[in-house]
């Protein structure tokens, strides 16, 4: 066989294999809030953000290990050991009894979010610098693999349970998912061959030395963002669902799958648009999309009464007449506005908000008024429906946006440290991948303390401003660069 259809092989084998382990790595988001919806365990959405986030935090702090053993022994054995070692765990926690155990063995299964380290850097070594951007692209898609649990696992936990009637076979869910990455292990050794990079063999400390450098780091913020906020979304939009649209946990991992699915598939088509057109150009235009998308989404659900504008009475006099429209007051007239009611359809699509003012009178006939004395109380009823079709056609663009932005991220690493992929892939997954763990965490904590769900965009607007304004700054300083520089060599 030759080597281009060889690396053309490993290619698919390692975006399967990260498929499942991505798949794998994502079922708390559908697992735990199965358990709590249906009474099995009583945790809190701290609890709740802490257990979906677990499997991230170690997927994420050991991805440089895993890069750096990828470097050193390339990814055929790596990977096949890592399915192996991770199906342990997967298939004790269908055992877990309590929230200790549960939370260990979903770290120990996290280890299957380190994946995504050994295919970039094994992927990597199998394709030339000019078509390494659509080569991950295209291993990246296997985030969508977050689409198969989101879709997948809520369908399985009803067949498994027989619709809730016996519910203690949840636990059979993790052993199948442990079944999946034993065969993916197998079926991997057997069809790969394996290769290193060429400087695979140097020490520690020179594989480590790229981490010195502070575009490692920015380069670790856009995939927290774009990456991490993919994974903790992917999770948490299950629960979102339940909790703000009232829906089934099978109709919310669909939903989901609307954002996560896309996502992942999308990011070949990211590492295609960021070799034609530079990563720099794709990640302007996904920091700006994201930033307008997650600033719509912040607005909620609402249906309150606010204090509007008055009337005030501008001499004093007594009341002599008051009606629905006026209020007379001596021999002044002061116009009302009517009391507006409104019936809101709630199932029909209703996209902008719906304003009504109105005022209503504090006094009554004969009583005695001073000058600046409130007439009428003036009152603003706002309704906001949230339209559950608008907010899924923005968290979808969002997802596209992080889907082709992951790709963007990596197209910058082989370009600035083309010996060190691994090592500085591993160490932005891990920022990225810190992220999948920390924002359900933050989500959690915002809700506690704010009481709205749509704390969640406020952040990710937080965030993405922060990306976008760094961006900006290291582009301004490229250009003043290289116009100080045009500048001397015309002179």
């Amino acid at each position: 066989m030759t080597e281009k259809a060889t690396s053309y092989r490993v290619l698919a084998l390692n975006t399967l294999a990260f498929t499942v382990c991505f798949a794998c790595w994502m079922l708390n988001g559908v697992l735990v809030t199965f358990l709590v919806e249906n009474g099995i365990f009583d945790w809190n959405a701290a609890q709740m953000g802490t257990l979906i986030g677990i499997p991230v935090l170690t997927g994420s702090i050991m991805r440089l290990p895993l890069g750096i053993l990828t470097d050193r022994y390339g990814g055929r054995p790596v990977y096949a050991i890592l399915m192996l070692l991770s199906a342990i765990p997967m298939y004790l926690l269908g055992q877990a009894n309590s929230y200790t155990e549960y939370m260990i063995y979903s770290l120990g299964f996290g280890m299957t979010g380190t994946s995504f380290a050994v295919g970039i850097a094994f992927s990597s070594v199998w394709f030339s610098k000019e078509r390494q951007g659509t080569a991950l692209g295209i291993f990246g898609a296997g985030n969508a693999g977050a689409a198969l649990t989101t879709l997948g696992a809520p369908s399985m936990l009803r067949w498994l349970t027989d619709g809730g009637v016996n519910i203690d076979n949840w636990r059979q869910l993790p052993a199948i998912y442990a079944a999946a990455l034993v065969v993916m292990a197998i079926v991997f050794y057997i069809f790969t061959a394996n290769r290193k990079p060429e400087t695979g063999q140097r020490t520690l400390i020179q594989m480590l030395s790229p981490l010195r450098n502070l575009r490692v780091w920015r380069f670790g913020l856009y995939y927290f963002l774009v990456f991490g906020g993919f994974v903790a979304l992917a999770q948490w939009l299950v629960p979102y669902y339940v909790n703000v649209y009232s829906m089934s946990i099978v109709l919310a991992g669909l939903l989901t799958s609307i954002f996560s699915l896309p996502s992942g598939v999308i990011r070949a088509l990211g590492g295609v648009l960021s070799d034609r057109y530079g990563a720099r150009s794709v990640m302007y235009w996904i920091l700006g999309i994201t930033a307008l998308c997650c600033f719509l989404l912040i607005f909620p659900k609402m249906d309150i009464e606010s204090p509007g504008s008055g009337v005030l009475a501008r001499r004093s006099g007594t009341v002599t007449q008051v009606t629905d429209t006026e209020i007379h007051v001596g021999d002044d007239v002061y116009t009302i506005d009517p009391v507006i009611t409104r019936e809101i359809d709630d199932s029909a699509l209703i996209l902008l908000p719906l304003i009504d003012s109105w005022q209503e009178p504090r006094v009554e006939v004969g009583e005695q008024v001073a000058r600046r004395q409130l007439l009428a109380r003036g009152v603003t009823h706002i309704y906001f429906q949230a339209n559950v079709w608008v907010f899924t056609g923005l968290v979808f663009v969002i997802g596209i946006a992080m889907g082709i932005g992951k790709a963007a991220v990596y197209k910058y690493i082989p370009e600035y440290f083309p010996n060190e992929v691994g090592v500085v892939g591993g160490i932005v997954g891990v920022v990225g991948g810190l992220g999948g763990f920390v924002c359900p965490i933050i989500f959690g904590r915002l809700l506690e303390s704010i009481g709205l769900w749509t704390s969640t965009w406020m952040f990710f607007f937080f965030l993405t401003i922060v990306c976008l304004l760094w961006l900006t700054y290291v582009v301004r300083g490229i250009t003043l660069k290289d116009t100080r520089i045009e500048a001397v060599a015309s002179s």
